[in-house]
């Protein structure tokens, strides 16, 4: 089984940059999309053979999670439950045969780091219960831009990014709190090496330079990594400033 994330940074965009081209080449099973901006009514993307799932945020042309399937889900829920985390459509949890699948979108800590607190103090922990909730039941693939560099090689230039959005202590220990807990982050189970990047600034030629930032993740419960055949990034695929990547199970 396939499965591809992508933040396409406003969907209706990223089609007309091209990303239908791209779904259809990928083939994959299941696709999900972060930051689609849209509601489904605005969106005119016809993938045959794909049932649709979104969660849009409640603010019109922002945030918002998409899933693409082939793949019939058991069920499909959106957010936590929860008023205070779930008007951004942030994120959405497929139940499948013997696996959970959630799509996510994780919250920028902002310019001057404005929404650290309520990052780290309130959506990381509700993230992490949720994902541990539904592992009581099945093994989770979690699967999104999660909005960290966790190491400094997940980034071009850590040492100038130290206690930016994205790079913070408190950001990366939230990050090595969900392996801790039992899950893999799966590109590092191929990949150990540095210069491999999922997201780049639109600014300075950033992407042609491949001065980026590892930000968009798959992770899987332990219990799953006998399952993993690969995980891979597709940074030659253009239409977003972010690329997707890519893992597959067996």
């Amino acid at each position: 089984m396939k499965i591809v994330s992508w933040n396409v940074n406003g969907i209706r965009a990223a089609l007309k940059k091209g990303m239908a081209d791209y779904l259809t080449e990928e083939n994959a099973d299941i696709y999900c999309l972060q930051e689609t901006r849209a509601r489904p009514e605005q969106v005119d993307l016809d993938l045959p053979g794909y049932k649709a799932h979104w969660n849009p945020a409640a603010k019109p042309g922002y945030s918002g999670t998409a899933i693409f399937s082939r793949t019939p889900f058991a069920s499909v829920t959106e957010g936590f439950g929860s008023d205070e985390h779930d008007a951004e459509g942030r994120v959405i949890t497929a139940e499948l045969d013997t696996f959970y699948l959630v799509n996510v979108y994780t919250p920028n800590s902002g310019r001057g780091l404005a929404r650290l607190g309520y990052r780290t103090e309130a959506w990381e922990p509700a993230f992490l219960r949720h994902l541990k909730k539904l592992e009581e039941h099945k093994p989770v693939v979690f699967c999104g831009d999660l909005n960290v560099a966790h190491q400094e090689i997940d980034l071009a230039n850590p040492a100038s990014n130290r206690k930016n959005a994205g790079f913070t202590d408190e950001e990366r220990a939230a990050f090595t709190a969900l392996l801790q807990a039992g899950f893999i982050d799966t590109f590092r189970e191929f990949t150990k090496e540095g210069g491999h990047y999922t997201w780049w600034s639109n600014f300075a030629k950033s992407r042609e330079r491949n001065i980026g930032w590892r930000i968009d993740y798959f992770g899987i419960s332990k219990a799953l990594r006998e399952r993993l055949i690969a995980a891979k990034i597709r940074p030659l695929v253009m239409g977003s400033d972010h690329c997707p990547v890519v893992v597959v199970l067996e």
